[in-house]
């Protein structure tokens, strides 16, 4: 039997602001336990909140970036939550009002087309405190406790773990462009619940819906999605029930884990926040944030395309982050030469940065100095092979690649006659290689020539070689 598999995401992202949603305490991330809090936050008796005004404006901005409308008249609900992360057993959230509905990210399919998948909600909300299970016992840490969240709720519109892949990505690259959050996932910026179930191919009816909890990586969701939908496949191959739960990935096992029955939005028993007033939006208020959206990725992925004529595949990975884009922009706009940079970035770079898990606004050296090494390069000072040693003392030191070229002495030789010698030594020493040439083994000049590049420390310049082993190799 063929199924379909139908997948929905609910994204709960840090917003940017200064300080909490409903308490003047800080969002800075990290900080000595129970140090950014106060009694609000800690949901101590008696204390008031009062609602972050930001918190609106950046939730409405997200909304704008990804074509909701705005609910102009709402309110702030209680969820009842009873769970140790939660001390005053609710969450102030939104449930019937949100702030945004309806909007859509569109998302590029395999064969080239464009898929739409809808968004059916954005709510504002506080975080909970973070739980630390110890040997001697769980504490909390109510540092997070009241950082302004966005939940992003999609429609069940997806099909496959990649396609919820590509929709994460193309989310966090409008959030992060718009400002909005930093969505660093390894701080817990953003995280993705998944709710997954799969139905009969061409039935309209879906299946039992599990949820993967708490989600902060690409890797895990794709692979977590996999897993669920194998589960459930040979589940109901093997005419057993499947039951609506919550579950959680383990990565170390490459399972999900039950943690506990599905709650049901009864179970929550909301009711309307009465410690805070109604939320009056107006339409001036909007244009106003509507002025603040800067071009969105794949707006600037297209004028990439167009203005610097690079790959499609090249300008998708390039304005993955707003910062990777602009370093890019600078880059080649200062070089003359947009594929190399794309190169380099995509390349050396990004390898680099993923070894010392590091963000490209942490790179010690400059847009300005990466177009000066890729000067160099076009005008034949140094070979590529060069600047891959010189970028890495670039990234290490910071100085420009024209400095430590001169310092270690690594400017090109171009000097024919001199690589001539060379050539011809390498040649005489290697008769059996010659012989595998004219017996049509061409790939054995690439081997002669990575010779002659060892022998001159890589400094002869790469295209003289390769001309004078051409000639000099037909002469034996």
């Amino acid at each position: 039997m063929e199924y379909e598999v139908v997948i929905g995401l609910e994204v709960h992202t840090e917003l940017s602001t200064e300080t909490k949603i409903y308490c003047g305490c800080t969002t800075e991330f990290g900080g000595q336990p129970n140090t950014h809090v106060c009694p609000v936050c800690m949901g101590l008796p008696g204390s008031l909140p009062h609602l972050n005004k930001e918190v609106v404006e950046y939730a409405i901005k997200a909304g704008l970036a990804l074509n909701c409308s705005i609910t102009k008249y709402g309110r702030m609900d209680r969820k009842s939550i009873f769970y140790p992360d939660c001390p005053k057993n609710y969450q102030i959230t939104q449930d019937e009002l949100p702030i945004c509905r309806d909007g859509f990210i569109e998302i590029e399919l395999e064969d080239g087309s464009t898929k739409k998948i809808e968004i059916e909600r954005i709510h504002i909300e506080e975080d909970a405190a973070k739980l630390l299970h110890t040997t001697v016992g769980t504490l909390v840490d109510f540092n997070r406790s009241g950082v302004p969240l966005t939940e992003i709720v999609s429609k069940p519109d997806l099909r496959s773990p990649k396609e919820a892949v590509q929709y994460l990505e193309r989310l966090k690259s409008i959030l992060t462009c718009i400002g909005v959050s930093d969505c660093k996932m390894e701080e817990g910026s953003l995280r993705c619940d998944a709710n997954v179930s799969v139905m009969k191919k061409g039935s309209d009816i879906f299946g039992v819906r599990t949820e993967i909890k708490n989600m902060n990586s690409f890797k895990a969701l794709e692979k977590a999605i996999s897993y669920e939908v194998d589960r459930h496949i040979k589940t109901i191959e093997a005419g057993e029930p499947l039951t609506q739960e919550t579950r959680r990935w383990d990565d170390t096992n490459n399972i999900t884990v039950v943690m506990r029955s599905k709650e049901y939005a009864n179970d929550y028993r909301y009711f309307p926040e009465g410690d805070l007033v109604t939320l009056n939006i107006d339409d001036e208020w909007i244009e106003e944030i509507r002025k603040t959206i800067p071009e969105l990725p794949y707006e600037k992925e297209q004028r990439f395309i167009q203005q610097f004529k690079i790959p499609k595949y090249d300008a998708g990975v390039l304005t993955l982050t707003m910062s990777m884009a602009d370093f890019f922009e600078k880059v080649a706009e200062i070089s003359g030469d947009a594929k190399s940079t794309s190169n380099w970035l995509m390349g050396d770079i990004s390898k680099i940065m993923k070894e010392n898990d590091i963000w490209i606004e942490d790179l010690k050296f400059t847009p300005e100095q990466l177009a000066e090494l890729i000067t160099l390069i076009n005008a034949g000072t140094i070979s590529n092979a060069i600047a891959k040693k010189v970028i890495v003392d670039m990234f290490n030191t910071g100085k420009s690649p024209k400095t430590i070229v001169e310092e270690k002495g690594l400017i090109q030789n171009s000097d024919t006659d001199a690589i001539l010698e060379v050539v011809k030594k390498v040649l005489d020493s290697n008769a059996k290689s010659i012989e595998d040439y004219k017996k049509g083994k061409n790939k054995v000049l690439g081997f002669l020539v990575g010779i002659v590049m060892k022998e001159t420390k890589g400094k002869a310049n790469p295209q003289i070689v390769n001309k004078l082993m051409n000639e000099e190799i037909k002469k034996y």
